[in-house]
């Protein structure tokens, strides 16, 4: 007996628009449930990817212009007292008017059914959705893909007002840039909007439960990167355990109360104008049956998929955020496509595990492959090479001087194993990297190839020789090491 469709997507986010598209390519009869009234695409267009970018393109303009001609200029107002919130805001909607467009655009283009509602299912071959009327509609399918994201888990000693205290939804709808902020989680986003408030001049402190943040940095990145923090005044205090928040009418401040290690010493207080609370998330996987029918989850309540993406039930496969690591955007656009081929038994080629990722901090921060540390613990007789962004032409004309390239390489062979990167460009210049790893070359290549000057990418250049005069002691400084 036929089914209504081929696959049903629960999601638009990236796991299930490419799931969608490579679908659609092959003939399939596709229905994307997508939750969101008001656009597709999930938190990748809405509240994640898409909106904090733009906005942190925005503040890093104005930041570089605003260093550029006012830095050697004494009593100089800050960012936000000479530009708007509304300003960037402004460009920040523009951008995803546009993306969600786009969206819209290839689902129609494609033939791509939608519908707007929620999706929950009955078996592994039956979906019943409730749309935005409360109606309730019955289809059958082939496969059903889930790709419902994650969302912050919320708060359990405050709660998040959207006016005071802001999570990552309210915090893209402010109407200005506070003189003070406490960010409450250090992780990839709460470093990230701590870096486009503190370009833009407000006072931010970050508030991390943890020992450490960011840990699996490679060494000397995490060091530049915290001499940026200290440049644009960012205060980052770990072991913090926050106990609450709180207004002080008398001082009309907002008071945010914290221990360090959870001891019994006293409260420490700090006084700010808001509060952004961005800490673990949990995925969306509530009312949509996967214990009556057997979908599997994990302790914390994510999909548990085998090496194709599909769940326990064999007509349920899972991509995205909603199976939890490494929930990048740019992988739940792989994992999507990934799943509908083996779904469907379509050729989808050798796709590497090699996973680069992008930090949008300022500077940016991307890396791939083993850290130094990483390669000395599997036993590798390790070489490194290193190029500092303020010896690169390219740098110096877009006043980006501050930055650094790593390549880490086997020092026997010189085959390149990790780069990492810290800088302007750095999200962009990486997959040079990752295309000479998974070639399995050496450094070597970026010595034997003319690379464009000036480019950051010339990185690699001057890395590699650094790398090689290292291990072959060559040049004055190195021969004075001998």
């Amino acid at each position: 007996m036929s089914k209504d469709f081929d696959l049903i997507i629960l999601g638009s986010g990236p796991a299930g628009y490419s799931a969608s598209m490579q679908a659609s390519k092959a003939g399939k009869n596709v229905l994307v449930v997508e939750a969101n009234m008001e656009g597709f695409g999930g938190a990748w267009i809405n509240t994640g990817t898409v909106p904090s970018k733009a906005l942190r393109e925005a503040a890093y303009t104005v930041y570089k212009y605003h260093n550029l001609i006012y830095q050697h200029k004494a009593g100089s107002r800050k960012p936000f007292e000479k530009y708007a919130m509304a300003d960037l805001l402004r460009f920040k909607n523009e951008v995803m008017t546009k993306e969600t467009a786009s969206a819209k655009n290839y689902f129609i283009k494609n033939e791509i059914k939608t519908i707007r509602g929620y999706g929950k299912l009955v078996d592994g071959n039956t979906v019943e959705i409730t749309d935005t009327l409360g109606m309730k509609h019955t289809y059958t399918t082939e496969k059903v893909l889930i790709s419902t994201g994650a969302r912050p888990m919320p708060p359990s000693t405050f709660d998040i007002d959207h006016n005071i205290i802001l999570d990552s939804t309210s915090v893209l709808k402010m109407d200005h840039f506070p003189r003070r902020l406490v960010i409450i989680g250090a992780g990839v986003h709460a470093l990230e909007f701590a870096s486009i408030f503190a370009a833009m001049g407000t006072i931010v402190t970050v508030l991390n439960a943890h020992s450490d943040y960011l840990g699996f940095l490679d060494e000397e990145i995490k060091a530049e990167l915290n001499k940026s923090f200290s440049d644009l005044g960012i205060l980052i205090q770990n072991n913090a355990h926050v106990m609450g928040i709180v207004k002080n009418k008398l001082r009309n401040k907002t008071e945010v109360r914290y221990t360090i290690d959870g001891s019994d010493q006293p409260l420490h207080v700090i006084e700010t104008e808001q509060v952004l609370y961005l800490g673990s998330r949990i995925p969306n996987t509530e009312k949509l049956g996967l214990e009556s029918v057997g979908v599997k989850t994990s302790d914390d309540g994510f999909i548990v998929v085998d090496k194709d993406f599909k769940s326990s039930v064999s007509s349920v496969y899972a991509a995205g955020d909603v199976i939890g690591y490494p929930s990048l955007a740019s992988a739940s656009f792989t994992q999507g496509r990934l799943a509908t081929c083996h779904m469907f038994d379509i050729p989808a080629g050798e796709v590497s595990g090699l996973v680069p990722y992008g930090i949008y901090t300022l500077p940016e921060i991307s890396s791939i492959g083993l850290t130094e540390k990483d390669a000395v613990r599997e036993g590798i007789n390790v070489g490194v090479g290193r190029a500092y962004f303020d010896g690169l032409t390219r740098a110096q004309i877009s006043s980006a001087g501050h930055g650094m390239l790593k390549l880490v390489f086997d020092a026997d062979s010189f085959k390149l194993l990790g780069v990492h990167i810290i800088g302007e460009s750095s999200t962009e210049i990486i997959h040079l990297g990752q295309s000479v790893i998974s070639r399995g070359e050496s450094i070597h290549y970026f010595i034997r190839n003319i690379i464009n000057y000036p480019t950051y990418s010339q990185a690699y250049q001057t890395a590699a020789f650094n790398g090689v005069n290292r291990i072959l002691k060559a040049g004055v400084k190195y021969r004075k090491e001998k």
